[in-house]
């Protein structure tokens, strides 16, 4: 793998020429020296940094928090790769329970719409209960907690 081109590099990881540019750019992945060949040659250091930087991603880290895990010359350690994780896992519990929420809501929403009456489709009424479909503490709604009206048909 040490002494690829840019193009024969990015080939064999299974990106494009530009996105090592632009891992480049971001400060991610370093730029070679050019060689007495005149290309600018990739390293197995390079393979591995790039292989890093393709795995976070999936695991949906941010870029900048991809350039905190590698920090200069790859100082990090595990523990700070491990803090990063959980931190990553308790934004994703976070974001599982607001989906599950809305989820709820819609549910609610289609069993209204379905079984209730128009009218009651139509203000978002919940059943026969009179509760509109609201926050999250039974408040009336934020706006985020809005759902557009529906609108009968003439």
């Amino acid at each position: 793998m040490a002494g690829l081109t840019i193009g024969k590099f990015a080939a064999a990881e299974g990106v494009g020429v530009e996105t090592v540019r632009f891992y480049q750019r971001r400060g991610l992945l370093t730029r070679p020296e050019r060689e007495g060949s005149g290309f600018r040659e990739y390293s197995e250091a390079d393979r591995w940094r790039l292989a890093f930087i393709r795995r976070a991603r999936r695991l949906r880290f941010t870029l900048g928090e991809i350039g905190d895990l590698l920090g200069p010359a790859e100082a990090r350690s595990t523990g700070d790769i491990v803090a990063a994780a959980e931190s990553k896992l308790g934004a994703i519990d976070e974001q599982l329970t607001e989906l599950r929420l809305l989820q709820c809501r819609l549910r609610r929403l289609v069993q209204v719409c379905e079984h209730g009456d128009g009218d009651d489709c139509v203000a978002l009424h919940l059943g026969g209960t009179g509760t509109r479909l609201g926050g999250t503490d039974g408040t009336s709604p934020t706006a985020s907690d809005r759902v557009p009206t529906l609108r009968k048909e003439p």
